[in-house]
């Protein structure tokens, strides 16, 4: 089989209906999510401690989890759990079809070849779809339920935040609609320089290799060796954006600070108060959840992508024999 011949394949392989993005994506999602939501959590109180707390001094990702679990249980870990799988099933949707859609649309018109700068502006511009549509209002109350303490000696306590769709009405009731979107500039630079990174790795990587082995699919082991590659390169370009995007959108209090000047404020405050490197707290955490998050994502999308193509097919024939 001819390099053309792969890519022809691939091209074709690319091309998928709206409900392969929803079934596969969802699919992918939830399981990246149930697997490596408590990585998620320890990175948030890391990003949210100062050098200034009397609380507890500063402590490694490691050590942040185990204080977790020692005062709260290890359920703590996975508060917002719900909301985060509430809101995987269509960021994901619109992930890969947003990406797919941009792609087609900055395709040769002539040649339907789409070269790697168009591939990294469909990833950006992916990424800030998704950031308005579902990911910047989920981010917003699973930040509120992570970092809302309950003591686990204390079950009487009744907490402000309960549950994700609970969360979500409170904040609209006591601040307004608007503050779903608190930080949502950070939340779309960040998901669109995520994305972009992240698919134009992946659909490169993918590329070379189909071409070298002469193959038309990735084994699984591969499309999980390089989602885990493309997944890490997002956080160690925008840890800082996320740091910053985590502390505008912990604030519960209103405030009539544009999103411009909530942005300088709170990173002046960071740099005068705990320094430069306070900027990258929770890269760790944060790497050892979207990389291997990644490498999930992308491992069960393309498996049920196959299936889901090979599907018709076999029902097709299996009727044609009976």
């Amino acid at each position: 089989m001819s390099k053309s011949s792969i890519n022809m394949s691939s091209d074709r392989s690319r091309k998928k209906n709206f409900s392969t993005h929803l079934i596969a994506g969802g699919s992918a999602g939830f399981v990246e999510a149930c697997i490596c939501h408590p990585l998620d959590t320890v990175k948030v109180f890391m990003q949210l401690r100062t050098n200034s707390s009397a609380e507890v001094r500063p402590r490694s990702f490691f050590g942040t989890g185990v204080r977790i679990v020692k005062d709260e249980g290890l359920l703590a870990l996975y508060r917002g759990l719900g909301v985060v799988v509430m809101g995987i099933v269509p960021k994901m949707s619109i992930r890969f079809s947003s990406f797919e859609l941009y792609k087609s649309l900055l395709a040769n018109k002539e040649t339907g070849n789409v070269s790697t700068t168009s591939v990294f502006v469909a990833g950006l511009a992916a990424g800030v779809t998704e950031s308005i549509m579902v990911v910047c209002p989920t981010d917003v109350v699973k930040i509120r339920l992570q970092t809302q303490h309950r003591s686990k000696f204390n079950l009487n306590e009744i907490p402000k935040y309960r549950t994700g769709s609970q969360t979500f009405y409170t904040i609209i009731r006591e601040e307004g609609i608007g503050a779903l979107y608190k930080g949502v500039t950070l939340t779309c630079l960040r998901q669109a320089t995520n994305q972009g990174v992240n698919f134009t790795a992946y659909q490169e990587g993918k590329k070379h290799l189909l071409a070298y082995q002469d193959i038309s699919e990735l084994p699984s082991y591969q499309a999980l060796a390089l989602g885990g590659i493309s997944g890490a390169m997002g956080p160690m370009c925008n840890a800082p954006i996320d740091t910053i995007k985590t502390r505008v959108q912990k604030a519960s209090m209103v405030s009539n600070e544009s999103g411009w000047a909530q942005f300088t404020n709170t990173t002046a405050s960071i740099i005068r108060n705990e320094g430069y490197r306070a900027l990258y707290k929770g890269l760790t955490p944060r790497l050892l959840r979207v990389a291997p998050g990644q490498a999930i994502t992308f491992m069960v999308y393309e498996k049920v992508s196959q299936w889901m193509d090979i599907w018709p097919s076999m029902l097709s024939l299996k009727l044609q024999t009976q």
